[in-house]
């Protein structure tokens, strides 16, 4: 199941062929189902739900009262809010359930973070260290460092690595400086 040192705490369920890595925590009344795959030092807060076959990257911090549902993929230091969203299905019915073959995509490229209560519509691309803004709607891939808000979100601006807005130079109070490139992105000049 697990390597050394991984926090699970008695209230939380781990289903077989489970893999977690060292230094993670899973807290209160979560549930890790069968085939997922969780990095190192991750951390899981209460009733956090991890559907089959669903990967998570290392140091990815999930609040609490959010599922991970089968189609979704989290990189390398992501944060998702507390109650964050995410869907695999465009058109779910009951009735006439799709399976996991059915499900679509979706991508949260590393260092990204989701707002409390954002959504996350299946099938698109957050890029790396895209900001999501609490209760956004996204319904479309995402660049690298954009700020998206809204419903549909919208990019309003970028973020920095650190996690910080940048002004309209392009500018983070931490000191590092960006340029726009002719797609509509941005990248850091060294």
């Amino acid at each position: 199941m697990a390597e050394a040192n991984v926090f699970v705490h008695p209230s939380s369920i781990v289903d077989d062929d489970v893999e977690i890595g060292e230094g993670t925590k899973v807290w209160h009344f979560c549930h890790i189902q069968s085939g997922a795959r969780i990095g190192k030092k991750c951390s899981f807060g209460q009733n956090v739900n991890v559907s089959n076959n669903v990967k998570v990257g290392d140091g990815v911090k999930v609040q609490n009262n959010v599922s991970l549902y089968e189609g979704v993929e989290l990189e390398d230091y992501v944060f998702c809010g507390p109650s964050c969203v995410f869907t695999n299905d465009l058109t779910p019915r009951s009735r006439f359930p799709k399976g996991h073959a059915g499900y679509k995509k979706t991508l949260v490229k590393h260092d990204a973070s989701i707002g409390a209560n954002a959504t996350i519509v299946c099938g698109h691309t957050i890029g790396e260290y895209a900001l999501i803004a609490a209760g956004a709607v996204v319904t479309k891939n995402v660049p690298p460092h954009a700020l998206m808000a809204g419903i549909p979100a919208k990019r309003i601006g970028w973020a920095c690595i650190c996690g910080n807005v940048l002004d309209s130079n392009l500018k983070c109070s931490c000191g590092k400086s960006f340029k726009k490139n002719s797609n509509d992105s941005i990248e850091e000049v060294k």
